[in-house]
C-alpha cells in the first residue's frame, strides 16, 4: 500500500511538472514581405530577443512563437491569418498587428474566440473598443498628437498646415491636431490628404508652401512614405520657406540614418527614442543586439518587446493555462519601467498610458538621434475621450 502511495505521488508529481512545463503558444501577426516587412523583422527580433532575456520560458513554460505574413494592409487575408491561428493552431495569445485595418478586421475573431491579443503598433483609437480581448503596448495619434498642437500652439505657432496619408490613422492624426490646435486658439490653413499609393509628393509640399502655413504637421506610414516626403520638404525649399517640420513616427529608427542632413532640427512628438537615457533602454538595447546584429530599437520594437512582457504576465497569472478572463484581469492591473519610461495599462481602455517627449534630430556620435528635450509627462489616448 505504502509503495503504491509512493508510485500515486511520484505520478501525480510527474503530470505537475507536466502542466508547468506546458508549451504556450502565440501567434505574431504582421508583414514579412512587401514593402513593410521591416516591421515584421522589428517585431521578430523584439519577440525572440524578449523571450531569450527571460531564459527562454515565460514564467517556466516554453513558448512557441507562430508569425504569419499579412504582406501589408491586408484586411481580408490577416482575417484568415488569424482565424487559421485560432482555430488550427491553437494559440493562446495573439500580437502584432501593424496596420489599423487588419486589427479591426481581426476583432469579431478575438471576440468570439476569448483570445487575449496585444497590439505591438495599429494607432487609431478605436480599436480596443471593437473587442474586449484587445490590449494595446504601441500608442494612438491622439495621444502623441494632442500634447504636441498644444505645444505648438503655447510656443508662436499660429497657422499650420496638415498633411497626412489618406487611411485610417491619418485621419485620426488630422482630427486630433485639429482639434487640439483650434481649440488651443491656432488655425489651420491647408489640411492635405495624400493617397496610400503616393510616391511623389513634390506637388503635395508645394500646397503647403503656397498656404501661407507656418508650420507642417504630418503623419505617413513607417518606410518609404517618410523619407520621401521628409525629401520632397527639403528639395522643395520648405525650411528655408520659414515652414517648420512637426511630426510623430516620421522620423524613426529605422530609417533616420537614411535623412541625412535633411533631417537634422526636425521636431516630433512621441513616445520612445532609442536615445532615451534609463536602465531599461540600455538593456532592451542589448537584447536585441544579442539577439540580432542588425536589430533596430525603435517604437515597433518596444511595442513588441513590451507586448512580450504583457503576455509574460498573464501567462504567470495563469500558470500557462488557457483563462482568458483572469489573464485579461492581470494585464489591466499592470504597471512597469519599459524601455521607453514609466507604463501601465488602463483598466477602462485596455490602452497603454506613458511619457510622450518633444524630440528634435540631432548629430551625436557621427549618427542622427531623436533627443529628448521635454517630457510631457503622462498621456492617456485622449482619442478615446474626445469620443
Amino acid at each position: 500500500m505504502q509503495a503504491f502511495k509512493w508510485a500515486l505521488a511520484a505520478i501525480f508529481a510527474i503530470s505537475a511538472a507536466q502542466a508547468q512545463a506546458a508549451t504556450v503558444k502565440v501567434g505574431i501577426v504582421g508583414p514579412f514581405s512587401g514593402p513593410y516587412a521591416h516591421y515584421g523583422k522589428l517585431f521578430k527580433d523584439a519577440v525572440e530577443a524578449y523571450v531569450a532575456s527571460q531564459g527562454g520560458k515565460l514564467s517556466g513554460h516554453d513558448v512557441e512563437l507562430i508569425y504569419r505574413d499579412t504582406s501589408g494592409p491586408n484586411p481580408t487575408g490577416t482575417r484568415s491569418l488569424a482565424q487559421e491561428l485560432i482555430v488550427k493552431d491553437k494559440v493562446d495569445y495573439l500580437g502584432g498587428f501593424v496596420f489599423t485595418p487588419n486589427a479591426l478586421a481581426v476583432a469579431p475573431l478575438i471576440q468570439q474566440s476569448k483570445t487575449p491579443t496585444v497590439i505591438f503598433n495599429a494607432a487609431a483609437s478605436d480599436i480596443t473598443t471593437k473587442s474586449d480581448y484587445y490590449l494595446r503596448t504601441s500608442y494612438t495619434l491622439w495621444q502623441v498628437t494632442v500634447p504636441l498642437a498644444q505645444w505648438m500652439a503655447k510656443n508662436g505657432v499660429k497657422k499650420v498646415a496638415t498633411a497626412v496619408t489618406d487611411y485610417g490613422p491619418g485621419v485620426d492624426a488630422e482630427n486630433a491636431f485639429k482639434t487640439e490646435f483650434v481649440r488651443n486658439g491656432g488655425e489651420v490653413v491647408s489640411s492635405v490628404r495624400m493617397p496610400m499609393a503616393t510616391t511623389d509628393f513634390a506637388p503635395f509640399v508645394q500646397r503647403i508652401k503656397a498656404s501661407g502655413a507656418q508650420a507642417v504637421y504630418t503623419f505617413l506610414p513607417g518606410g518609404p512614405p517618410n523619407l520621401g516626403f521628409v525629401k520632397a520638404y527639403a528639395d522643395n525649399g520648405l525650411r528655408q520657406a520659414g515652414i517648420a517640420f512637426y511630426g510623430t513616427a516620421e522620423t524613426d529608427e529605422f530609417d533616420l540614418q537614411k535623412f541625412g542632413d535633411a533631417a537634422l532640427g526636425l521636431t516630433t512628438a512621441f513616445h520612445y527614442s532609442a536615445a532615451h537615457d534609463s536602465e531599461a533602454n540600455r538593456k532592451f538595447a542589448a537584447a536585441l543586439k544579442a539577439k540580432a546584429g542588425d536589430a533596430v530599437a525603435n517604437y515597433a520594437s518596444v511595442g513588441a518587446w513590451d507586448g512580450m512582457a504583457v503576455i509574460h504576465k498573464m501567462i504567470e497569472a495563469t500558470g500557462g493555462k488557457r483563462d482568458p478572463e483572469k489573464a485579461m484581469a492581470a494585464a489591466k492591473a499592470l504597471q512597469w519601467e519599459s524601455p521607453r519610461g514609466p507604463v501601465k495599462i488602463d483598466p477602462a481602455t485596455r490602452h497603454v498610458v506613458q511619457n510622450v517627449y518633444l524630440r528634435k534630430v540631432e548629430r551625436s556620435g557621427g549618427q542622427l538621434v531623436n533627443r529628448e528635450v521635454q517630457s510631457f509627462g503622462a498621456q492617456p489616448d485622449h482619442g478615446l475621450a474626445a469620443k
